[in-house]
């Protein structure tokens, strides 16, 4: 697999306090990578180790094949595109006179910058000044800033925060289509809903450590939700199941945590075998949610 972003050993501590420990990450080119951890977690610092705003204590960048070094940066930076923190860009500007400035700030043409304007869908209004935008196209025209340059790599921190529902879902949208196209992002947000909505890919940090890096697929299975058991004789079943911690919800199942498909199949022969009837087996509805709060509460998989 081709990774855009690797990462080896990144660490990053300030005096005694370490922020970002022996971080491993591999971003595959041309997916969306979500990028989820508690607040405090490491995430926003390592964005910024990635963009070389900060310097690691330990550990290697590498991004599109090559060392992110003081020689190597301006050369792979021009293919990076970022939003962290605040959208930029100046209030008492239009949009266009925005866009105008990075123009010639990064000598683009103007193909480039209709491009990045017409990609988030503000052609219509930026001859508006920047402070009688919403947040919505505050976020957009960052964007927009960030696309200009037209990246192999887009690197957003938070890009849905403070929107309304169809704020959210533009931005889901462009995120998508943008992969699409070709472009990897990388994006951190704590809106888990919709990071399992646009991400292919996720990695998630806990204080500062990697706890989980795949697909959702992969998490899902790795995090064995609970079986759910609906059987004759809960209460007996709960009795012989104690040795793999079962237990009876208030619907009156038998739910047994951790299980594989292996063991389920012993758990319920042996149920079997003790003459009580099974009227259904099946594995507990999951959210990203879920398997996220289980996962930074108990230090990962």
């Amino acid at each position: 697999m081709s990774y855009i972003v690797a990462t080896e050993g990144l660490t990053k501590r300030y005096g005694t306090r370490t922020v970002v420990e022996d971080l491993n990450l591999r971003i595959p080119e041309g997916c969306v990578y979500g990028f989820l951890g508690p607040n405090g977690s490491g995430k926003s610092t390592t964005m910024k180790m990635l963009l070389s705003l900060i310097q690691p204590t330990n550990g290697e960048v590498q991004v599109m094949g090559q060392p992110m070094t003081r020689a190597t940066r301006r050369q792979l930076l021009a293919g990076i595109g970022s939003l962290i923190e605040s959208p930029p860009g100046y209030a008492h500007l239009t949009g266009a006179e925005n866009m105008r400035l990075i123009q010639r700030l990064l000598g683009l043409n103007q193909q480039q910058i209709d491009f990045a304007v017409h990609t988030v869908r503000l052609q219509d209004q930026m001859d508006k000044k920047v402070r009688n935008y919403s947040l919505g196209m505050k976020q957009r025209l960052g964007i927009a800033l960030a696309l200009a340059r037209q990246p192999r790599l887009l690197i957003l921190d938070e890009p849905t925060n403070g929107l309304d529902p169809a704020g959210i879902d533009e931005i889901r949208t462009l995120l998508r289509r943008l992969a699409n196209d070709g472009v990897t992002v990388m994006v951190s947000s704590h809106l888990l809903g919709e990071i399992d909505k646009t991400a292919h890919m996720l990695g998630i940090l806990s204080q500062g450590r990697m706890i989980f890096q795949g697909s959702r697929a992969e998490l899902m299975t790795a995090s064995a939700p609970d079986v759910i058991i609906t059987c004759s004789d809960p209460r007996t079943a709960v009795a012989k199941l104690t040795s793999f911690n079962g237990r009876m919800t208030d619907a009156g199942e038998v739910a047994v945590p951790a299980l594989d498909d292996r063991q389920t199949a012993g758990a319920i022969a042996g149920l079997v075998h003790e003459g009580i009837g099974i009227f259904g087996v099946r594995r507990d509805e999951q959210t990203l949610e879920d398997v996220f709060m289980h996962l930074t509460a108990g230090g990962g998989l």
